[in-house]
């Protein structure tokens, strides 16, 4: 997946926005808080891609080949896995997907609500 492919695909995602901030980095959060970081880039075609996992989630990735516990995050006790080596787009795209309902789950009802997030319908970006 690359960094337009990243940024698309976010985009998509319900209730999303973007900021670029932390020398660079794409950051996408939904209702204020960070889902999925593209920065620090192992290449252009190949960039560093950081999401929030469940604990077994994390579990499952933290050993796997292209994956690596996300540098400072992880380090604080956060479940957070970053992307650095290569992958399928439908692997990446399908963590991602996982981080932003763990972040949505983890808003307060009323700002689910408010943001549409509460409907029922599960995101479906990127899917086919």
């Amino acid at each position: 997946m690359t960094r337009a492919e990243f940024n698309a695909f976010c985009g998509a995602l319900p209730a999303t926005t973007h900021v670029v901030q932390w020398r660079g980095s794409d950051v996408w959060k939904v209702g204020g808080k960070v889902f999925a970081i593209c920065g620090w880039s192992v290449s252009d075609d190949n960039p560093g891609i950081t999401f929030k996992t469940s604990d077994m989630g994390y579990e499952a990735l933290r050993d796997a080949p292209g994956f690596r516990p996300a540098p400072y995050l992880a380090s604080r006790g956060m479940k957070w896995i970053q992307r650095c080596g290569p992958t399928t787009a439908d692997e990446v795209s399908s963590h991602i997907l996982a981080s932003h309902a763990i972040v949505a789950a983890g808003l307060p009802k009323r700002t689910r609500t408010a943001l549409g997030l509460d409907q029922g319908v599960r995101p479906t970006a990127g899917r086919k």
